[in-house]
């Protein structure tokens, strides 16, 4: 399910989640080790030297990690990779569950608290960061690893009842599809730039390879089209990109209601337009 190894989740202490489905609990770590600790400070110069001007600008930036240089990826998979990482997930799913590391779609995110309607405003207001919570054969936990911040927003995760003022250093585990979250706090230009990884991880059942496979699809599908949408529309400066931030807030509110009615929308205004098409086309031929 991804171009790295695999491995086991589950233990003694894991208690009575026996069903993948249920909700990852947030979960709060931080890196004490002085190597993880080397890596990360080595991480967060070479951000600041790549990424001076748009450290220096409001809308936040995602890049892929996967489109990084070598040697920073090398680097990045070290904490991405950690066994301090792996034992905390690996505590809190069932046992025997696999959990598939999401490279593909990990991202270095550069953040300023951007309340502007644009497209990415709901990466600080009440939301999912999915919308595929309805799967019942898989979980998605995503890892927010903070190269630098400071502990100045507050980071609310709704449904495992856990707040967190992130600081360097720190990281934070949840549930990307069920995990009702927002950000508290106020923009200054003074407050130290937050640099953080966005990393994701698979889990599914043991012996459902099948199912693993229909979870990552549709996962990455979903992902990559939120993703566009959102980076199109921050910050918006045209006419297109307004609509589409608005479509962007919009679709996210519904989400919070429910998952299927955003994908019930959108069926139903393609099925509209191919509708309109099709007279159209039938009167220009009658």
């Amino acid at each position: 399910m991804s171009s790295t190894s695999s491995w086991a989740g589950g233990s003694a202490e894991s208690g009575p989640r026996d069903q993948v489905s249920r909700l990852f609990p947030a979960t709060v770590g931080r890196f004490d080790d002085r190597a993880d600790r080397a890596v990360i400070e080595g991480l967060t110069r070479w951000v600041e030297d790549h990424y001076r001007e748009d450290l220096a600008r409001r809308p936040s930036k995602h890049v892929y990690v996967r489109t990084l240089p070598g040697p920073v990826i090398e680097q990045i998979d070290l904490l991405r990779d950690s066994p301090l990482i792996a034992s905390l997930i690996g505590a809190r799913v069932p046992a025997g569950s696999v959990v598939a590391p999401m490279k593909h779609t990990d991202e270095l995110y550069m953040s300023n608290y951007n309340k502007d309607h644009g497209g990415d405003q709901g990466l600080f207001d009440r939301h999912y960061d999915g919308n595929l919570r309805f799967l019942s054969s898989s979980v998605v936990v995503r890892a927010l690893i903070y190269l630098q911040s400071d502990a100045t927003y507050k980071v609310v995760f709704g449904d495992s009842r856990v707040e967190k003022a992130f600081a360097t250093y720190e990281f934070g585990l949840m549930d990307f599809h069920r995990e009702l979250h927002w950000v508290e706090g106020h923009y200054n230009p003074a407050d130290r730039q937050r640099i953080l990884l966005k990393c994701n991880y698979l889990v599914t059942r043991r012996n459902a390879a099948l199912l693993g496979r229909a979870a990552l699809a549709a996962n990455t599908s979903v992902f990559y089209v939120v993703k566009s949408a959102m980076e199109y529309s921050k910050s918006p400066s045209t006419p297109p990109q307004v609509a589409v931030g608005l479509l962007c807030n919009l679709f996210r509110l519904l989400n919070n209601i429910h998952p299927l009615i955003p994908l019930a929308l959108i069926a139903a205004v393609v099925g509209a337009l191919g509708w309109a098409t099709g007279w159209v086309i039938g009167r220009l031929l009658a």
